[in-house]
């Protein structure tokens, strides 16, 4: 994506200060740790063909500068993305400090299931705590009958908030 610097061999990520002149915007080593270790759900935006907004509440999985994201591949979220493969998406921590990250992103859709199991398995262990669960074995067992999808999430830029110190 044209978004990201090379900077001695280190990827840069675009990010803005979603709320100028309150509070701060997180750095590239926040962001990634805000999207990496905070068990939140992510809502993800899309359009419709007929123009109508979505939102959809899912989990999520940061890695390799991605956002992915398992679903059924006959969901709302798979045919929106079909017709339009930009979203939007945000992730905020309610409780305080108040902190988030927001994008544009494009998304790729997957429903190759070998590709799609180990994705699928570390958003499951990051909400459930294990495969064990009752829910992730529910979900896993749709992942490996091919009944989902894996939604690659390619952001184009965060826009981000810190509001611990306003």
């Amino acid at each position: 994506m044209g978004v990201r610097l090379e900077e001695g061999g280190l990827k840069i990520m675009k990010i803005v200060h979603a709320s100028p002149g309150f509070g701060l915007k997180l750095t590239q080593e926040q962001t990634v740790e805000f999207l990496t270790n905070k068990k939140l759900n992510l809502l993800l935006g899309t359009v419709d063909k007929n123009g109508d907004p979505f939102i959809h509440p899912v989990w999520f999985l940061y890695e390799n500068e991605n956002l992915y994201v398992e679903t059924s591949k006959t969901s709302k979220k798979v045919q929106n993305i079909q017709h339009k493969d930009t979203v939007y998406f945000c992730i905020d921590d309610e409780n305080l400090p108040y902190k988030g990250v927001r994008g544009k992103a494009l998304v790729k859709v997957s429903t190759n299931v070998e590709d799609n199991i180990p994705i699928a398995e570390r958003i499951m262990i990051k909400y459930t705590g294990d495969l064990e669960n009752k829910v992730a074995k529910i979900l896993m067992d749709g992942v490996r009958a091919g009944q989902s999808a894996i939604l690659e999430i390619n952001p184009l830029y965060y826009s981000t908030w810190d509001h611990s110190d306003a």
